[in-house]
């Protein structure tokens, strides 16, 4: 019988136009339950896939420190992620919601 060979997924690799980076980024929101950590690593999922060093010179940050901030090990500033969300050419939106008091 002939071994099955597997890869590791890399959303990174599927994140080619800014409509699918906000995609992500939007589902991701919708999924995260109030996990900061768990946005800033849809955040560096998509920077990986932009070019992280690109994304880095453009938030104003080394890419080291980005690395770290959007590991999803962290929470990183929030000025940090308005940066970042800026450099990957993203607009985070507001919308009301109905609560049930």
């Amino acid at each position: 019988m002939a071994k099955t060979k597997t890869s590791k997924y890399d959303v990174a690799e599927h994140l080619r136009t800014p409509e699918e980076m906000a995609a992500y980024l939007e589902a991701c929101l919708e999924e995260a339950n109030g996990d900061a950590a768990f946005i800033a690593k849809a955040l560096g999922d998509i920077a990986r896939a932009k070019g992280m060093t690109q994304v880095a010179r453009d938030a104003g940050l080394s890419r080291e420190s980005l690395y770290k901030a959007l590991s999803g090990e962290r929470t990183p500033a929030f000025d940090t992620i308005l940066k970042v969300v800026g450099a990957l050419g993203l607009k985070l939106h507001a919308e009301a919601v109905q609560v049930n008091t």
